[in-house]
């Protein structure tokens, strides 16, 4: 059914006009109400809410920067060193963006890593945001690509070599792994071909993925409607509601949370630049010393990290050695014996556990502790999209559970930290001791969440959100 033709009064403004005569040929004004001021969200959001538009910020930042400086860039191995200099010393105000960018892409990184604690604080991802955490994920794993990318394209030292060992990972991978790598240098070392597709790739096919997730993203959490600190749905079957139907312990996004993202907005951009005119490369973890210097293929860095927000995955990519994968095969071994003796289930059920272990230790025992690695660094990020059906707690915030839940959350956040710390350090006995830790820590916190999720005695869920009005 066709929408209904609007006509405006013959005493309308020319703005309410221009309107009228673009409402009837595009929803501008029903999407605005659809998703600002006729969207109730929950009336008790607090600061930990201010991420996910932060995100948006930092992206538009990211798309604007990136095009003024594609127009300067050359992505010729022969010249993108000096086409960065030259953007950097002779483009008008080239400094000012290429700073921008490289510190839109740190500050990406933070205001996500942010943005993902929270929802693991409230439980956003539990039912009915399945699909907002999936495609939030999948935000993660592709801005993740995005950035490795873009890592190349100064042609630095730290570039350079940082891309070959990354690429060099996927030779680990058994039978595919050398044309994989092959694949995707375009070359047998890492070079012009290789320069060239992931400028193609960082500019081109990676946003256009990146902006359509961030799309369903948002049309997702629209659809089912935002959590919040509580928990508890204001817009379910039993939420209570106003004659109009709108949800009573809600408010219109617009102008309540317009105005809340944008104090949000001045606070960020005041840090923000702040880093960026003072500190743009922050003692070399936004901006290594050794990108400063041409890329040299005969000259290897005495030590090779990516930037600080791969980190804890290197981190534990380089903790996963023969002896953690011993220690791996005692933990199956251990859990396998004890769910023989311990489960309540038939004989069959049982002999199956242990020969999955078995399975398993053969497997882990048959490829290289260097594939292993990989697949922990990959697994560390792929656990994430399952993480709505690993938490199995009675409430979905951190309000309502035990306390003790959150000191573990606490701990979970400390070895991450850690991880992330380790991983741009040089390799040594103890730092490899600890980030073994840390990533059985890490990897435990999610596969054991089950089972830890519903130990404790948890707190009464209100049925209404709770809100003090400053």
């Amino acid at each position: 059914m066709a929408a209904e033709y609007k006509i405006a009064p013959a005493d309308a403004s020319a703005g309410e006009k221009l309107l009228t005569w673009v409402d009837n040929r595009f929803p501008a004004s029903k999407l605005f109400k659809e998703h600002m001021s006729e969207y109730y969200a929950p009336k008790n959001f607090n600061f930990w809410y201010i991420f996910g538009s932060l995100a948006l910020l930092v992206l538009v930042i990211q798309i604007v920067t990136g095009i003024f400086l594609v127009m300067h860039y050359k992505p010729d191995a022969a010249i993108a060193f000096a086409s960065v200099e030259y953007i950097m010393r002779d483009v008008p105000w080239g400094w000012l963006i290429r700073y921008m960018h490289s510190t839109g892409a740190s500050a990406f990184f933070v205001v996500v890593y942010l943005h993902m604690f929270r929802g693991l604080l409230y439980g956003s991802y539990r039912n009915p945001r399945e699909l907002v955490w999936i495609f939030g994920c999948a935000i993660f794993l592709c801005l993740m690509a995005e950035a490795f990318m873009g890592y190349l394209l100064p042609w630095g030292q730290m570039s350079y070599w940082g891309a070959q060992v990354i690429v060099n990972l996927f030779a680990a991978v058994p039978f595919v792994g050398p044309d994989l790598a092959l694949l995707i240098r375009g070359d047998f070392v890492v070079g012009d071909a290789t320069l060239n597709r992931f400028f193609s790739f960082h500019v081109i096919a990676v946003p256009l993925v990146l902006l359509g997730l961030v799309v369903a993203h948002i049309i997702a959490l629209h659809e089912v409607g935002s959590n919040n600190p509580d928990g508890v749905e204001i817009k379910g079957p039993k939420a209570p509601k106003d004659a109009a139907g709108h949800p009573l312990d809600g408010v219109p996004f617009h102008p309540y949370y317009s105005v809340h993202d944008i104090l949000g907005v001045c606070l960020f951009l005041i840090v923000f630049c702040s880093v960026l005119f003072f500190a743009p490369e922050l003692g070399g973890y936004f901006l290594e010393y050794n990108n400063f210097i041409p890329a040299d293929s005969m000259k290897t860095p005495p030590h090779i990290a990516p930037v600080w927000y791969f980190t804890p995955f290197y981190s534990m990519l380089r903790a996963t050695t023969d002896d953690l994968v011993k220690v791996l095969c005692v933990i199956i071994g251990l859990a396998a014996v004890a769910s023989f003796l311990k489960l309540k289930a038939s004989t069959m059920v049982r002999g199956a556990i242990l020969g999955g272990a078995v399975v398993a230790i053969a497997l882990l025992l048959t490829f290289d502790a260097k594939f292993w690695g990989v697949v922990v660094m990959g697994g560390a990020v792929v656990i994430l999209f399952f993480l709505p059906w690993l938490d199995r707690s009675p409430a979905k915030s951190i309000r309502y559970r035990p306390s003790w839940h959150m000191s573990l959350y606490l701990v979970f956040v400390v070895f991450f930290l850690v991880l992330g710390y380790l991983g741009i350090q040089p390799p040594s006995f103890w730092g490899t001791l600890v980030a073994q830790v840390g990533t059985l820590f890490y990897f435990g916190f999610f596969l054991l969440m089950p089972w830890w999720s519903q130990l404790g005695t948890f707190k009464q869920v209100p049925d209404r959100v709770t809100f003090h009005p400053h």
